[in-house]
C-alpha cells in the first residue's frame, strides 16, 4: 500500500512556501536535509520548501518508491510560473500564433516538422554539439514548429523568417538575448540542415545590451559563507569563489580532478569542450578535506554528488544553495550563482592581477569577454576624480551645499 504525502502551498513567515506532510521517515528526512531552503517548522510540525517549480519537481523524482503525493491544488503551477496571457488583439495582429504554454508539447507539432525536428537534432548530435546546446536549441526551434502548426517548416522564406522574428521582437517580447538564442537555432537548421547559406544574411540581429557584471564586496562574500551551516553546500559556494567556476563545471568536478600535490584543479570539458587548469587555494582544500571526512555518505566519484552515490548533483540544486545562502546572508542585490565567478575576477583584477592571466583562468576564448570587468574595478573608478573636485579645488567656483 501507497504511503501518503500531502503538498499544498502555504505563505509563512511572509515567504511563499510548499508544505509537506508525511509520516515520519528517515529517507525523506536525508533528502530534505540536503535540499537547499529546506526547513522544518516546530509551529507547523512539518517540512516546506521554496516555492520553486524545478526544486519541487527535484524532491519529487528523489522520493523513495512506495510513496504518492496528493497536491492540494488540481493545477500544481505557482501563479508567478504561467506564462502572461494574451489579449485578442494581440493574437489578431500577427500571421503568427503564440503556443500556448512556455514549453512545447511535441504532439502540438505537424508529423513533417516532427521529423525536421529529429533531422535537426540529428544533426546537433552529429556535430558533437553539448547537451545544454542541444537543449536549448531544440527548444528553440520547436517554438518556431509549434507557431507554424501544419505548414512545413522547409517552406519559409527570409521573408518569411523576418516577420517571426518580427513577432518574437513585437509580440512575444523576447529579450535581445532570447532573440539571438532563436535565431542561433534557426540558422543552424536552414544553413546546416537544409543547406540554404543566404537566407540570414538579409536578417538583422537586434543589438544585445552592454551589462556589466554584478558582483559581490567583500564583506558580501563573508555574509553569504556565514549565512550556511551545512557542509556540502558551503564548499560548492567556496569552490566557485575561489576558482571561479560556472555552475556547471562545479557540479562537474570529480574527485580526481583535485590535484594537492600540484595544488591545481582540471576542468575537465568546460564551455566550448575545453580543458583548463585553474589554481587550488589551500583555504579550499582545508574546507574540501573537511567536508569529505565527515559527510556521509561519503562522494564515490563526483566531489558533490546527488543522493544517488556516483551521480553528480545538478546544477538546479547547486544554484538553490546560492539562493537560499543569500536569502540568510539578507543580501537584496540582484545576484545569481554566477555572481561568484564574475567576483572572482573582479576581485583578481583589483588586486593587481594581469587581465590575460584571468582569461585563462576563466576559460574565455576571447580577450574582449575578460575585459568586462574593467568596468567594474572599484580601484579604477576611486582613483579618477571628477572635474567637478578639480573646479572646487581651483577656487574659481562658490560652493554652498
Amino acid at each position: 500500500m501507497s504511503k501518503i504525502l500531502r503538498a499544498s502551498y502555504i505563505i509563512h513567515r511572509a515567504e511563499k512556501r510548499i508544505k509537506l506532510q508525511f509520516e515520519p521517515d528517515p529517507a525523506i528526512n536525508i533528502i530534505l536535509k540536503n535540499m537547499p531552503g529546506a526547513r522544518w517548522s516546530h509551529s507547523l510540525r512539518c517540512w516546506h520548501i521554496p516555492q520553486s517549480k524545478s526544486l519541487y519537481n527535484d524532491f519529487k523524482k528523489m522520493l523513495p518508491e512506495g510513496w504518492q503525493i496528493l497536491e492540494k491544488k488540481h493545477a500544481f503551477t505557482p501563479p508567478d510560473l504561467k506564462p502572461p496571457a494574451k489579449s485578442p488583439i494581440e493574437k489578431a495582429a500577427t500571421p503568427f500564433r503564440e503556443p500556448k504554454e512556455n514549453a512545447i508539447e511535441i504532439w502540438e507539432i505537424c508529423q513533417e516538422n516532427k521529423t525536421a525536428l529529429e533531422d535537426f537534432t540529428t544533426m546537433l548530435a552529429l556535430k558533437a554539439y553539448s547537451p545544454n546546446t542541444i537543449r536549448t536549441y531544440k527548444n528553440e526551434f520547436s517554438a518556431l514548429l509549434q507557431t507554424l502548426k501544419n505548414r512545413p517548416v522547409h517552406s519559409l522564406s527570409a521573408d518569411d523568417v523576418k516577420r517571426y522574428v518580427l513577432y518574437c521582437v513585437e509580440t512575444l517580447q523576447l529579450s535581445e538575448n532570447s532573440i539571438h538564442s532563436r535565431l542561433n537555432a534557426l540558422k543552424f537548421y536552414f544553413e546546416q540542415v537544409l543547406r540554404r547559406e543566404k537566407i540570414f544574411v538579409e536578417i538583422p540581429r537586434p543589438k544585445k545590451p552592454f551589462i556589466l557584471p554584478k558582483v559581490l564586496g567583500e564583506q558580501e562574500i563573508g555574509k553569504l559563507f556565514n549565512a550556511l551551516e551545512n557542509k556540502k553546500h558551503k564548499a560548492i559556494l567556496f569552490t566557485a569563489y575561489s576558482a571561479g567556476l560556472r555552475v556547471s563545471e562545479v557540479v562537474a568536478l570529480e574527485l580526481r580532478h583535485i590535484d594537492s600535490d600540484r595544488m591545481q584543479i582540471l576542468i575537465e570539458k568546460g564551455k566550448g569542450k575545453k580543458d583548463r587548469y585553474v589554481m587550488l587555494s589551500p583555504v579550499l582544500l582545508d574546507i574540501l578535506r573537511n567536508y569529505l571526512k565527515t559527510w556521509k555518505p561519503r562522494p564515490k566519484k563526483y566531489l558533490f554528488e546527488a543522493l544517488e552515490p556516483g551521480e553528480p548533483m545538478s546544477s538546479r540544486l547547486a544554484q538553490h544553495v546560492f539562493i537560499e545562502a543569500k536569502r540568510r546572508a539578507g543580501l537584496k542585490k540582484h545576484l545569481s550563482f554566477h555572481s561568484l565567478r564574475h567576483s572572482f575576477a573582479t576581485h583578481l583584477l583589483e588586486s593587481g592581477v594581469d587581465i590575460k592571466y584571468i582569461r585563462d583562468l576563466l576559460g574565455h576564448f576571447s580577450i574582449n569577454t575578460t575585459t568586462r570587468y574593467l568596468h567594474v574595478k572599484r580601484e579604477s573608478l576611486v582613483n579618477i576624480k571628477s572635474p567637478l573636485d578639480e573646479l572646487y579645488k581651483s577656487g574659481n567656483m562658490d560652493f554652498n551645499p
